[in-house]
C-alpha cells in the first residue's frame, strides 16, 4: 500500500469538478493513517486543508451518539428496549400511532424506526436550537409517517432525543458526556463540538484550521456561518479532522473478526461490531456501478448509527455521510480488511460519499488478493474458492467450490484476452476475430460490453471468480476508473463464443 498516485489522481479529478472550496481525504489501514492530503482551501484565499483541518462532520456525529448509548447499555445503566419516555418525560403524553402500535423505544430511536418523517433539511437547520426549546416542542408532540417499529425513516429528530437520553441517564450535558466518555480516551484531542475550540486566525497558514464552511450564491462562493451546538448536537454538532476520524474508523475496523476486548477503547469491542450488524432495511436501493447495468443490488441496511452495505465483490462495507450547510464529509471502511477512508469538504452538502467509495475500492484491490479472504493467489494467477462446513465438531467439508482458470494457449484464454483487447482498443464494431453463436445479437453484445469499457476504463484480467476452464470463465477486470467482471462461455471446440456479460 505504499504507492497512493492512483488514489491521489482520483481525488484531484473530483475536485477539479468545484464542488467545493476545499477537502481532505485520509487511507486508514492496520489502525493507522497510511496517507493523508488536501486539495483546495480551508477557507477563500487561505492555505490547502490537511489532516489536522477541522471540518464540521454533521451526521457522521449519529456513530457517536449510538457509540455513548451503548456504553450506558454496557455499564447496565439502560437497555436498548426501554422506552424513551423513561427518560424523556415529555414523550409520554403522546397518543400511539395507533390503538395497537407499540411505544418508541431506544432502539426505535437508534435503528431510525420511531415512525418520525424524514426530516432533512429541516433537522439541519435545529442545530443550535435550545434546550428548553426542544423540551416544549417535544412536549407539544410532533407528526408519525408510521407506527413505530414498523419501517426505516432517515431521522435527525430521533438522534436529538437520543441526546436527551444520555442527559437523563449520565445527569451531564450531551457534549460533555461525549467528550468525557469517547473522545478524551481516544485521544481525539481535535474534536469537539463549539468552533471556538479551534478557530484560529484567518493569516495563519498553521496546521491546526478550521474549514470554512460555504455554499454556491450568483456571486460564487458565500461564508455560512458556524451553528453553535444546541439540542440537535447529537445528530449533526460534531466538528473533528482527517486525523482524529482515523482513531474512530480504526476502532470499528478492529471489531472484526470476534475476538478477545480491547480494554483501550471506551467502547466494547463486542459493541462496536454491534453496532456495524444490519437491523433494519432502508429500502434505499445501492446504485449500479455502471450506467445501463440492469443486475439487481443487494439493499442498503442501517445498523446503530452506521449504514451497513453489502458490495457485490467486496462484501460488507460500513459507513456514514454528513451534510450540514456549508460541509459535507463521509467515513467508510472495509471490515474485512481493516481498511477505511475519510473524505472532508467545506460546501454545502458536499457529496463526499461517492469519493469515498471510489476510494475505499481503489484502496482495497489495491491491495491484492489477500484482501479477500475466499482467494487464492498462486504463480499464474488467482483464483477463488469457496469452502461450505457443517455443524459437527469438528466441522466436515460439505462442499467445495473452486474456480478453474483457463490454461494459456487454451481457446478460452485466447477469447478471453482477445475480448479484453477489443474492450481496451476503443473500436465501436465487435471484431470479426471473435466468432459469435447465431443465437445472440451482436449488436445488443457490443454495445454493453463498450458501455462497461467506458465507465471502466483501461482493464486487465484478474482474478478468476467461477468457471470451468474450459468452457466457462468469470474473471475480474480492474480497470482505471472501477472493476468489473467479464463471464463467457464458449465452445471449446469451435471456439465459438455462446455468451458474454457483463457485472459490477
Amino acid at each position: 500500500m505504499a504507492d497512493f498516485a492512483h488514489v491521489d489522481a482520483l481525488v484531484a479529478g473530483y475536485h477539479r469538478r468545484g464542488g467545493q472550496p476545499g477537502l481532505a481525504y485520509g487511507i486508514v489501514a492496520g489502525g493507522e493513517l497510511v496517507h493523508a492530503a488536501g486539495l483546495g482551501v480551508r477557507y477563500l484565499g487561505g492555505p490547502a486543508p490537511d489532516a489536522g483541518t477541522v471540518f464540521r462532520i454533521a451526521s457522521m456525529t449519529k456513530s457517536f451518539t449510538a457509540s455513548a448509548i451503548l456504553t450506558l447499555r454496557d455499564d447496565g445503566l439502560l437497555k436498548l428496549d426501554d422506552l424513551a419516555e423513561y427518560y424523556v418525560p415529555e414523550l409520554s403524553g403522546w397518543p400511539p400511532v395507533s390503538p395497537d402500535s407499540a411505544r418508541i423505544s431506544i432502539r426505535h430511536l437508534l435503528t431510525m424506526t420511531a415512525g418520525f418523517p424524514t426530516d432533512d433539511p429541516w433537522g439541519d437547520r435545529q442545530q443550535g436550537l435550545p434546550l428548553e426549546e426542544f423540551a416544549e416542542f417535544l412536549a407539544k408532540g410532533v407528526s408519525f409517517n408510521c407506527a413505530p417499529g414498523t419501517r426505516f425513516e432517515y431521522s435527525n429528530l430521533g438522534y436529538a432525543i437520543l441526546g436527551r437520553v444520555i442527559t437523563a441517564v449520565t445527569g451531564m450535558a450531551y457534549p460533555d458526556y461525549v467528550r468525557h466518555r469517547l473522545l478524551k480516551p481516544l485521544g481525539m484531542t481535535r474534536t469537539g463540538f463549539e468552533v471556538e475550540e479551534f478557530e484560529i486566525p484567518r493569516q495563519s497558514a498553521g496546521p491546526a484550521g478550521v474549514a470554512h464552511g460555504y455554499r454556491r450564491s450568483p456571486g460564487g462562493w458565500s461564508e455560512v456561518a458556524f451553528d453553535p451546538a444546541g439540542a440537535f448536537a447529537p445528530m449533526g454538532g460534531i466538528f473533528s479532522c482527517v486525523r482524529d476520524l482515523t482513531r474512530w474508523v480504526a476502532g470499528f475496523a478492529a471489531a472484526f473478526p470476534p475476538g478477545g476486548d480491547d480494554e483501550t477503547h471506551p467502547v466494547r469491542r463486542a459493541s462496536r461490531r454491534e453496532m456495524q450488524l444490519p437491523q433494519i432495511l432502508t429500502g434505499w436501493a445501492i446504485a449500479p456501478s455502471f450506467p445501463g447495468d440492469g443486475a439487481s443490488s443487494p439493499p442498503a441496511t442501517y445498523g446503530f448509527g452506521l449504514f451497513v452495505d453489502e458490495h457485490p465483490t467486496l462484501g460488507r462495507i460500513v459507513s456514514h455521510s454528513g451534510g450540514y450547510p456549508g460541509f459535507g464529509s463521509n467515513m467508510a471502511w472495509h471490515p474485512a480488511t481493516g481498511t477505511g477512508v475519510i473524505a472532508l469538504g467545506n460546501s454545502t452538502y458536499a457529496a463526499m460519499a461517492p469519493l469515498a467509495a471510489r476510494l475505499l475500492e481503489a484502496v482495497v484491490r489495491q491491495d491484492g488478493p489477500a484482501a479477500h479472504g475466499n482467494r487464492l493467489a498462486g504463480e499464474r494467477g488467482t483464483v477463488q474458492v469457496q469452502i461450505q462446513l457443517n455443524p459437527e465438531r469438528p466441522p466436515r467439508v460439505q462442499s467445495l467450490a473452486l474456480a478453474v482458470p483457463p490454461a494459456a494457449g487454451s481457446a478460452l484464454r485466447v477469447t478471453l484476452d482477445a475480448v479484453v483487447d477489443w474492450l481496451n482498443d476503443g473500436a465501436r464494431d465487435w471484431p470479426p476475430s471473435i466468432r459469435v453463436a447465431d443465437e445472440v445479437d451482436v449488436g445488443m453484445l457490443a454495445r454493453r460490453l463498450r458501455m462497461a469499457a467506458v465507465w471502466a476504463g483501461r482493464c486487465r484480467v484478474g482474478a478468476f471468480k467461477a468457471g470451468d476452464g474450459a468452457a466457462s470463465v468469470a474473471a475480474e477486470l480492474p480497470g482505471e476508473h472501477a472493476t468489473i467482471t467479464l463471464a463467457l462461455v464458449i465452445d471449446p471446440e469451435t471456439r465459438i463464443l455462446r455468451l458474454a456479460e457483463v457485472a459490477p
